[in-house]
């Protein structure tokens, strides 16, 4: 079912953007509203203004499930510079440190200290990122010269490996979890070759199943766009991650109301979110408790 507001579907549904570099994600969020005429969009996860890929927006009461797809593992394509470091760890930021020695490392040398990102590891977030210290984002504090000691946070690194070296710069893909700065790995591998480095590109390609090579292009987003119903990505294939249950209309009803129904003939877990699907599709969030099953987010409406 739709509304007449841009074909968006009544529920909401996702919209993968192909954001290219230069404008930030919020902006991109404001653009996809003026076009479609609904104010009610999201997205799942920044990308910084210096990179570029794959954005998921959320659109009408669908942004209320943000928080079951920003915490999907991303992918990303990445460029760094050996040889010199900057204060943001990218092409933005002010050179820092020049190594002194003429020497760039083999190719045998950046995989080896690669490899040994594998795994969970401890990350010391950058000094200019949207990391809040007393409320306050870490940049604003980095762009007044305030300089804060930032504990490390354990992010996750399932495969990361070089895809490309033309000294002094080196390509790489990783795949890790979400809250990775990539920026980070850069200088981080800047500090293990004992050259420093810093990051001169990077394009997220996929977040959790979902991939860049599915979404439509920024320039795409003029007032009046439509996008073609198949460029709608339904939210029991956006959140195909959690498990779904189908429930009868009585049930759907029920947790629409806000009470719970008896479990499923089916194994469930309790703790995890769980999909709830009725006639109509996709209906919203719920959780195993008290040997029901709870609603916690309910999709109601058409998009606003």
């Amino acid at each position: 079912m739709t509304t007449d507001l841009g074909n968006v579907p009544e529920r909401g549904a996702a919209l993968l953007v192909d954001k290219p570099v230069g404008p930030s994600s919020h902006g991109l969020v404001v653009r996809a509203r003026r076009s479609l005429r609904v104010r009610r969009i999201g997205h799942t996860g920044t990308l910084d203004p210096f990179a570029s890929g794959l954005l998921v927006l959320l659109v009408g009461p669908a942004t209320r499930l943000s928080e079951y797809l920003s915490g999907l593992p991303k992918v990303y394509s990445a460029r760094a510079l050996l040889g010199i470091s900057t204060d943001t760890h990218d092409a933005r930021g002010r050179v820092v440190e020049t190594a002194q020695t003429p020497r760039l490392p083999t190719l045998d040398e950046i995989e080896e200290e690669l490899s040994g990102f594998l795994g969970r590891i401890q990350q010391v977030p950058p000094q200019f990122s949207a990391k809040k210290v007393n409320g306050e984002p870490m940049y604003k504090k980095a762009r007044r010269g305030e300089t804060v000691e930032l504990a490390p946070v354990e992010v996750e690194i399932s495969r990361i490996q070089v895809t490309g070296y033309n000294p002094p710069e080196v390509t790489f893909e990783v795949a890790c979890s979400a809250g990775t700065y990539i920026r980070a790995l850069a200088r981080d591998l800047g500090d293990r070759l004992s050259v420093g480095a810093h990051l001169t590109a990077l394009r997220r390609t996929s977040v959790g199943h979902l991939t860049v090579e599915h979404a439509i292009s920024a320039s795409e987003l003029q007032q009046g766009y439509v996008p073609d119903p198949e460029q709608w990505i339904d939210l029991t294939e956006a959140l195909d991650h959690l498990q779904m249950v189908r429930v009868p209309e009585e049930s759907a009803e029920r947790l629409r109301h806000g009470g719970s129904i008896p479990l499923p003939d089916m194994e469930l877990e309790s703790g995890p979110p769980i999909g709830i699907m009725d006639g109509a599709g996709f209906l919203g969030i719920a959780e195993v408790r008290d040997d029901q099953l709870a609603p916690r987010k309910i999709l109601m409406g058409p998009p606003q």
